[in-house]
This record gives structure tokens, sequence and C-alpha cells, in this order.
């Protein structure tokens, strides 16, 4: 058995299609399909079940799969452990970021990662946080930058900052009347959420509650923190944004204000992740040095987050960072 015969095992797997696999692997479809027939004789067990409709796993298969997902990954960390005796901080970054953090994080961090570290490449991935923990174990991507715990044995985590929870709402929401806003504030209001799948619509919740009212967009979810902030300005409830989404200048074209919230554990804990097992833990410190260097005063460095200095407070990055 050879390697390639894994990784078109694998692909297989992943894509449920042979034509897609093949696509994935770079190869044709009859020699993807043609290879992995004659490992199946040379197993003497199948590996897949075939229709004209789909293909899935036989049980034996499950245990074959698995096992070339282990042998896979040593390779991969074997190549990963080579290049970072080489070069720490040459090999690629595959870093994940959560869609409610990375638009308002990424951009003060590329040009100090870039001007500090200028070897170093980082591919970008956004998506929600159960999405990011599959592609952390299945190796596709190297960290992940989250607001949840991972609660996974197999995975670390680094604490980075707590940021905040803003409520945000427009200039003649009653809500702008009072001082010190809390939870009693808050009560029957429309208070709208992101889309199930966003860590942030659950930290809210749990927060505030589910909300009960009867409101136009009672059940409305949307799927960024943009369209939230749209619909507060057209005067359709309010909603709760972390502290790095707030300040734009397009907040205050739509007549939006954040404020903070009087309300114990409105913040929440964003935290570098990654398998036990990746070997080039110099990349990550390099990360985790430019985050907690940038980190504007809107938000707090984690205890034992360690090295890194804010900016002076009042201050942001620099534009166009």
């Amino acid at each position: 058995v050879n390697l390639r015969d894994l990784q078109y095992l694998v692909a297989v797997a992943d894509e449920r299609h042979f034509g897609r696999a093949a696509d994935a692997c770079h190869v044709s479809q009859p020699t993807l399909s043609g290879q992995i027939r004659k490992l199946e004789e040379r197993l003497g067990v199948p590996v897949f079940e075939r229709t004209s409709r789909s293909v899935s796993t036989t049980p034996a298969g499950e245990d074959i799969i698995e096992c070339a997902r282990r042998v896979m990954a040593e390779v991969e960390r074997i190549e990963a452990i080579a290049d970072a005796r080489r070069d720490p901080l040459a090999a690629p970054l595959r870093l994940g970021v959560i869609p409610t953090l990375s638009p308002y994080l990424m951009p003060l961090l590329l040009r100090p990662l870039r001007e500090r570290y200028p070897t170093l490449k980082l591919v970008l991935t956004e998506e929600v946080t159960d999405s990011l923990l599959r592609r952390l174990k299945s190796h596709e991507i190297d960290a992940a930058l989250l607001a949840t715990a991972p609660g996974d044995p197999a995975l670390a985590e680094t604490a980075l900052f707590d940021e905040p929870f803003w409520i945000a709402h427009t200039l003649d929401d009653p809500l702008y009347e009072i001082e010190e806003i809390d939870l009693e504030a808050l009560r029957g209001r429309e208070l709208l959420l992101l889309a199930d799948g966003h860590c942030l619509s659950d930290q809210v919740s749990d927060l505030c509650g589910r909300p009960e009212t009867n409101g136009e967009f009672a059940d409305f979810r949307a799927s960024s923190l943009e369209t939230l902030l749209q619909l507060v300005g057209a005067g359709f409830g309010c909603t709760l944004v972390p502290a790095l989404a707030i300040g734009g200048p397009w907040m205050t074209d739509l007549g939006v204000v954040a404020r903070p919230l009087d309300l114990p554990g409105a913040s929440r804990r964003v935290r570098l992740v990654h398998r036990r097992s990746f070997p080039n833990l110099h990349v990550l410190d390099a990360l985790r040095e430019v985050v907690l260097g940038r980190l504007p005063n809107t938000v707090r460095k984690a205890p034992g987050a360690g090295g890194g200095k804010p900016l002076p407070p009042g201050t942001t990055a620099p534009a166009g960072a």
C-alpha cells in the first residue's frame, strides 16, 4: 500500500463521490477508480459500496480509512517537522477564524505579521466554530481563532483576550435614555441574533436568554453582524456586538450607537486552538505575539496570555493595517 492509495481512499470517503475525489487529488476519475479497485483486490475486502447515485463506506472500509487518516496525518507531521527545522516561519500557516472575529481582528494583524515575519505565508479560512473544529481535527487547517473552548483532549488552546459585548441601538431607541444598561433594561426587547451555528448567537442567548418577543423579526437569524446592524439602523430592534466590531464610520452612517453593558460575564474569550500534535509551535508563538501586541483598548488581554503590549488607550491600529 502506498501513500497515494491512502490519499485516494481518504478523498473518496470525504467527498462521497469519485469524480469530486479525483478533482481533489488532481487525477482523472478512471485513474482514481482503477487504483482503488486494485487496492481492494489486494486487501481482499471492499472499502466502498458503489451505486449509480452514491458511494458509501463498508464496515471494513471505515476501519481502513480511519487507519489511512492516521497514516496521512503522521506523514504530514513528518513534513511539518522538517519544515519547522529548516525555518519555523517559512512553512504556510493555515489559520481558521470565526466570521464574527475575522473581519475586525485580521486587518489589525496582517500588515504587522508581514512586516515582522516576511517569510510567513498565512492561509485564512473563515467558517463557523463547528466547521473549523472539524477541519482542525482532519488536518485541513493548523490552528483556529475561536471564541469557545474546544472541549477535545486532542486539541490545545491558548487564551488570548476577553472581548466585551456592547449593545447596539439607534439614537431614538428608549435605551439611549438609560445610563447603565443591564439585563432588566433588555427584557422584552427585540434582540436580533445571528443564525444558529454562530457561537456568538449561543453566547448572547446564554447571557440574555432566548428572545421571546413577537415582533416582525422575532424568528429572523442573520448570517453576519453587518446584516444585524443594518436592521438595527432601520429600527427593527437592538443587538449585542463584540467590541472589536464597533466604532466604524458606517455605524454612524446608520444612526447606530454602541454602548457597554452593565452585565456580569458580558464578554467572550478569544483563544488560539491547535492540535496537540502540531509540531511548529514557533509560528503559533509568533502569531500570539502579534495578536497581543495589536489589541485596542476596547478588549482585555486574558490572564496568563503572556507577551505582547496593547496599544495605548484611545488608539487603534493604523489605517489600512
